[in-house]
Formats: C-alpha cells, structure tokens, sequence
C-alpha cells in the first residue's frame, strides 16, 4: 500500500496535521490497514521534502497543517488514474508456505490446507458479518461506501483464496494418485551449482 498516494489523496480535501489524516485514513478504510501515526508524521516530513506538500500553518493546538503543492496535486490526481502494477506481485506467505511445504520432507501438506483453510473462512464469516453491518448506518455517505468497497475486497480476496486451496489439494491429490506405485515422492529441486547449503 502507498502511504504517501492516500495522504497525498486525502489531503484534496484540504490541509490537515498528522493524527487528523491518520483518523480519515482509517475511517474510510474501516481500520483494515491500520496507520501508526509516526508512520504518517515521517511520510508527512519526506513529501514536503520532496516538494509534494508544504506546512499551512499551525492550530491553536500546535498541530502542523500540511497542504498540498502543485506538484503534490497532480501526484494525486495520476495515481488515481494509473493503474495498480501487477508486473511484480506482493509476496504472498501463503502461497510461499505451500510451495515450500510440498517440497520439504515431512510436512503435513493437507493438514497446513486445511488449517489455512478454517482460517480464511473464519475471516471470511466476519468480514461478511461486518458487510450486514455496514448497510444499518448511510450506504450512501462516502466513508460508508469506502468501508464497503475495502470489505467488499477483502471478501471476494478470502473467497478466492479458499478456491486456490481446494485447486491446490485437488492437484496434490491427483499429483499422488499419477505417482506410480513405490515411487516415493519427488526430492526437493536440486541448488544451482556453486550454491552453498545453509
């Protein structure tokens, strides 16, 4: 996640100091990615380093007031229009836990599925239950929406992942039934020479 795009973003509205950019981050997001406001206060002092924002001013209270510069605007406005790169895909633990977990002499593959599976469906019955909520306040207002959106992601993101894992048993299953009998299971893919073992 960009940090420095939703500030950047969330300062089109109008200066603001550190905890209150913090709170509309979190609001609108549902606190699914929760800010540590050091977290905010750093990317706050790099973005005016870089020319992006510029203090505004203080408050009765001493608090900072960051507003966008020019330059600042249109950063916001053209990561709103680039598209999200999937050229280099995030880690994804679960995926690298599998890939390992087959390759790795004694692991309980179906037992590590079926843990992560009653895992994500867990998730998955919470964040649904939290989307029943969401309705009872304004579905209308545009925080409400937000939070919608972000719960709407995460679900679709635990269903798919609950399908990955029923492909990956059914191909681990199917994988163990083409294995000739007495054929004990595949080593672990050989080092490229001159790589030392740790």
């Amino acid at each position: 996640m960009s940090v420095k795009h939703a500030l950047l973003a969330l300062l089109e509205q109008g200066p603001m100091y550190g905890y209150q950019l913090r709170a509309e981050f979190e609001q609108r997001t549902g606190s699914t990615w929760p800010l540590n406001v050091g977290q905010v206060y750093t990317t706050l002092t790099r973005l005016e380093r870089d020319g992006l924002v510029a203090a505004a001013g203080a408050d009765e209270g001493g608090h900072v007031h960051y507003a966008l510069t020019e330059t600042g605007r249109e950063q916001a406005r053209s990561w709103f229009t680039t598209p999200v790169s999937r050229s280099q895909p995030p880690r994804d633990e679960l995926a690298i836990k599998l890939a390992l977990a087959v390759t790795v002499p004694g692991v309980d593959v179906a037992a590590v599925i079926q843990q992560q599976r009653v895992a994500t469906m867990g998730a998955l019955q919470d964040y649904t239950r939290l989307k029943r909520q969401v309705p009872a306040t304004d579905p209308l207002a545009p925080s409400d929406l937000a939070w919608s959106l972000v719960l709407d992601s995460l679900v679709f993101a635990a269903e798919a992942e609950i399908r990955w894992l029923d492909h990956t048993e059914a191909r681990l299953r199917r994988a163990a039934l083409d294995r000739p009998a007495g054929t004990p299971e595949p080593a672990p893919a050989p080092r490229p020479s001159g790589e030392v073992a740790r």
